[in-house]
């Protein structure tokens, strides 16, 4: 072992014991295995996940990065809010962009037919209502049901569209106000009978807004619930019953006074039996808590089983960064710098227990120094690397899960061995640079960007052996500057892998994955 390897290994270990110090729950293992490319990707240079100075000021970035992953088709449109949707439902996929603005042509939510995968287009555009013009995160599709639903980014309005007849031309059902609502997240109970708004969290009272979808013309609102302290949630995922909610509480590493979020960081596991099962006087209990003092911002808990054994996979939208005194801060005080995913044991659902990370080098708390004097884009932020959300290959018995991770892209992990899981493949999407793109949540007049950004749910798509295009296993995301996207895995990846994909393609699973 070297100097820069002990080092190295000595500020793994300090950060690890800090880790212990701060909360015994926190497993740091620095991070995890990279992928092995093929000869023909173009390959990151840098930290993994990385985009470096010098292939953002060299424009090499403007190509974009791919190990084991490759684009099949693309509409890029206005751009998008990556991190707002998208929903899939079928051969379709829905995004939002927010902007609302005179520069863009098309408003509300952009519905893409990509029953040609090579040459997806936008079928239809969902403005008609004020949710679909401004979804923020709520916007989500129940499969089940045949519902797609958005509330109201700071405002009232929540609207239910169906996709039965032609997942290309949804049909709006209802729209209707909620007294007081200001949507930010939210989720179906997996029945599709119930929707759990969240709310703005920059707002007061930790109010949650329940929707009865049973009629999907006539939503009824059930009573609105106030936590008075922990349990808020920032975004909602809900057990197989429905009857426990994964809250992603919001909090940040060193709150300042004026934070915009309540309460500690991390899971807390909601009782929602009473509005699952339609009891008089509904009450939300909770069952346990779980938090962490090195990242920001909780967002999904994203339920899978193993074999049986319940998980949830974390997502932080900010790390120690986002905390008093920035960047430089977090690195003096042993934080990860971004957010990182925790794998989360639920067995004993009173007790949760963090067994694992999937976290990138650029995550590594060891490594925060390194990226300290990255330069800001011309009119932008300096890149970050926080995994908003993650998506499994399917959530019993998973083998893959794909991230994504800001300015790091797209990163597929192997989680066969869910306590070990290896980064096995990543897409990086050519940076936007100058173009005008006024649907984009990057972009702004005179803004270079130098790197793109994903931090939307992605769908795993299994292609049935019979279609043309042949048995392969797909991604579907959206960035920011790119739109939507489709990829596949490389042949020669396919072929090292071969058990991979057996697993992962068997006859059972083509079910597709996604936040559905």
């Amino acid at each position: 072992m070297n100097k820069q390897e002990l080092v190295r290994a000595f500020a793994i270990a300090t950060v690890a014991l800090l880790g212990l110090l701060l909360s015994t729950s926190i497993v740091l293992a620095g991070a995890v295995p990279k992928a092995n490319c093929g000869p023909l990707d173009w390959t990151e240079s840098g930290l993994q996940g990385q985009v470096t100075p010098w292939e953002r000021e060299s424009g090499d970035s403007l190509g974009g990065y791919n190990c084991n992953l490759e684009l099949v088709g693309q509409f890029q449109g206005e751009g998008a809010y990556s991190q707002h949707g998208p929903a899939f439902s079928g051969d379709c996929a829905y995004y939002g962009t927010d902007k609302v603005t005179s520069l863009q042509q098309h408003l509300g939510v952009t519905v893409i037919d990509a029953s040609d995968p090579t040459r997806p287009v936008p079928s239809k555009y969902l403005d008609d209502t004020p949710a679909m013009r401004a979804p923020h995160e709520t916007l989500k599709h129940n499969d089940r049901r045949k519902l797609l639903v958005a509330g109201e980014n700071n405002g009232p309005n929540f609207a239910v569209y169906d996709t039965s007849a032609d997942c290309r031309y949804p049909v709006r059902k209802s729209s209707i106000n909620l007294p007081g609502s200001q949507g930010h997240m939210g989720n179906f109970a997996p029945d599709g009978l119930t929707y759990y708004l969240t709310q703005d969290f920059r707002g007061v009272g930790g109010f949650l807004y329940i929707i009865d979808l049973t009629d999907p013309s006539n939503p009824q609102q059930l009573p609105t619930w106030q936590f008075q302290g922990d349990g808020r949630p920032h975004e909602a995922w809900l057990s197989a019953d429905g009857t426990r909610l994964y809250a992603g509480q919001p909090g940040v590493f060193g709150r300042l006074p004026n934070d915009s979020s309540f309460g500690p960081d991390g899971l807390v596991i909601d009782d929602v039996s009473d509005y699952q099962f339609r009891r008089p006087n509904p009450q939300i209990r909770i069952v346990s808590k779980l938090f962490w003092d090195d990242q920001g911002q909780a967002e999904p808990m994203y339920p899978i089983t193993v074999n049986g054994h319940p998980y949830i996979i974390s997502g932080d939208e900010s790390g120690g960064a986002a905390g008093a005194g920035g960047l430089a801060a977090a690195c003096a005080r042993g934080a990860s710098p971004w957010g990182y995913s925790n794998i989360i044991d639920i067995a004993d659902e009173t007790h949760p227990k963090i067994v694992a990370n999937l976290m990138l080098e650029v995550n590594d708390p060891a490594n925060c120094s390194l990226m300290l004097n990255d330069p800001p884009d011309v009119g932008g932020a300096i890149p970050t690397y926080s995994p908003e959300r993650c998506t499994a290959d399917r959530q019993q018995n998973p083998t893959m899960v794909a991230c994504g991770l800001w300015a790091a892209g797209v990163r597929v992990f192997d989680v066969r061995d869910i306590l070990h899981p290896k980064e096995i493949a990543y897409y990086k999407p050519p940076a936007p640079g100058t173009t005008f793109l006024p649907g984009s949540g990057s972009w702004a007049p005179g803004r270079n960007s130098t790197f793109d950004k994903v931090a939307g749910y992605m769908r795993f798509k299994k292609v049935p052996a019979n279609e043309s295009h042949g048995r392969e296993l797909q991604l579907w995301f959206v960035s920011d500057g790119q739109g939507f996207q489709i990829l596949r895995f490389s042949n020669q990846f396919q072929a090292a892998q071969k058990e991979l994909f057996q697993k992962a393609l068997q006859k059972d699973s083509f079910e597709d994955s996604g936040a559905e």
